[in-house]
């Protein structure tokens, strides 16, 4: 076998079948050990995203670097990218409609890894040189582990492998997805393109996480209500056609056969793969990477963080890759045929949902959207990478390095494609989710623990509307 094949068995196997059910059983897990409180308790985090606390800077007694509603819209600028134009319309080309429903399963359970591995994140934190709080998966494990040698090895190999994938699919992907949208419909050169993307990154990023907060928080809402108007307009476009894409939906999500005509042998088995695959790629629930973010945040205790955070799957997979299915599900695109014989999927069959509705314009709007996903993705993975790095080299000249190289990789992205960088970067993203899903299970005692803690000081309280006095 060649490398590249070789290097293809490997990611096959890292995001199999074995990978996605620990990443879902550890969701299922947590969501008992919990009580089930994520789930309950999703209005309550939903109110408190939006709350004075959490959008303005929270109090000068609470430690962190940025508000909790930053934290989040950091973490979510890293989570909706590309999965949730490509990867929707993808699951459910190669898994059919049903796919969409097993991506809503897989971020119900997600609440809770998400929640779980955002608590953990604060709880465990600490403070670097500069005073800039640092945490997440590497120092869950190096702090809460009590066998200290395998503590060491679990954070290390997961630092290393957030840093690889910090370039590769928080970096390569995005931006030559962009470059290659922008080129198709605006007939930009992709070195443009790069150049101007590696700048802007660049600028944001001299700013640290203050800075990277802050233009999160300024993009990723508009960026969203954007592509969700767009979405809903090729809805209610269709809107005689729902039902009958909604029962594709179901229909297909438990047929025990190929539907459909056998366009693409849609069975429960392909619906349940593709769509937890997408599903978890797209929310990242249970890959550690989110609460790199959350550690970030001003908070008064890690379980309100947790519930900010966890909105975050709810945000990309029960919102943004619902509107994209819908409007996919809705317009009949599904199954349609290119010039050469081969299925429409990926952006393009998203793409031609919107076309069946806007005509031209609908391709601007997917290749907007695409592209300030895309960018606020790129931000996001870049903090995540930086953390990363400096838990493995905790060296200002290091950190400046490796920002100066992040912006140079943007360039670079954009004029060439580099498969075997991408498959290796796409399987080290998965390999993150291993040390990840051992500390939620090894520490899954220290979340309840905190849950309970929480509870008894705050939620009871503030869910009546009255605070503890």
């Amino acid at each position: 076998m060649t490398f590249p094949e070789i290097l293809k068995s490997i990611n096959d196997f890292v995001w199999g079948p074995v990978m996605l059910a620990l990443l879902v059983g550890t969701g299922v897990f947590l969501m008992i050990r919990l009580q089930f409180r994520p789930l309950r308790n999703l209005g309550y985090a939903l109110r408190q995203v939006f709350s004075k606390h959490s959008i303005r800077k929270a109090d000068n007694t609470d430690s962190g670097d940025i508000s909790p509603f930053q934290s989040l819209m950091t973490a979510l600028a890293a989570t909706i990218g590309t999965g949730n134009i490509v990867g929707v319309a993808t699951a459910m080309t190669l898994g059919g409609p049903g796919a969409l429903f097993w991506m809503w399963v897989s971020a119900v359970f997600g609440l809770a890894t998400k929640y779980g591995e955002s608590v953990l994140a604060v709880f465990y934190r600490e403070k670097n040189a500069n005073g800039e709080m640092s945490g997440g998966p590497m120092f869950s494990i190096k702090n809460g582990f009590k066998v200290k040698w395998l503590g060491t090895v679990l954070s290390i190999a997961f630092a290393v492998f957030a840093v690889i994938a910090s370039f590769g699919i928080g970096n390569l992907t995005q931006i030559n997805s962009i470059a290659e949208a922008v080129s198709n419909t605006f007939a930009v050169p992709t070195w443009i393109t790069g150049i101007v993307i590696a700048v802007l990154v660049g600028i944001v990023l001299l700013g640290g996480i203050k800075s990277i907060g802050s233009v999160s928080s300024k993009i990723v809402p508009v960026m969203a209500i954007f592509y969700a108007v767009g979405c809903l307009i090729i809805i209610f476009s269709n809107l005689d056609h729902l039902p009958a894409g909604f029962g594709q939906i179901m229909q297909s999500a438990f047929a025990p056969r190929s539907i459909l005509g056998g366009v693409a042998g849609f069975t429960f088995a392909t619906a349940l793969r593709f769509g937890v695959a997408r599903g978890v790629f797209s929310n990242e629930a249970g890959l550690g990477s989110a609460p790199i973010a959350a550690a970030a945040a001003k908070t008064d205790h890690p379980c309100r963080q947790g519930y900010i955070n966890m909105t975050g799957t709810f945000f990309d997979t029960i919102i943004v890759c619902t509107l994209t299915g819908l409007a996919i599900a809705s317009s009949g695109v599904l199954g349609s045929l290119a010039a050469d014989g081969s299925l429409v999927t990926g952006a393009s069959l998203t793409i031609l949902a919107f076309d069946s509705v806007m005509g031209p314009v609908g391709s601007g709007i997917v290749t907007i959207g695409l592209i300030l996903f895309a960018f606020s993705t790129i931000l996001g993975w870049s903090y995540y990478g930086e953390k990363s790095l400096e838990f493995l080299i905790p060296s200002m000249k290091a950190k400046y390095i490796y920002r100066a190289l992040f912006a140079a990789v943007v360039f670079i992205g954009a004029i060439t494609t580099l498969e075997i960088v991408w498959d290796f970067s796409d399987t080290a993203n998965g390999l993150m989710a291993i040390p990840n899903l051992i500390c939620l299970l090894v520490l899954s005692g220290v979340i309840v623990s905190q849950t309970r803690d929480f509870d008894d000081k705050f939620l009871q309280y503030e869910k009546r509307g009255r605070k503890k006095s």
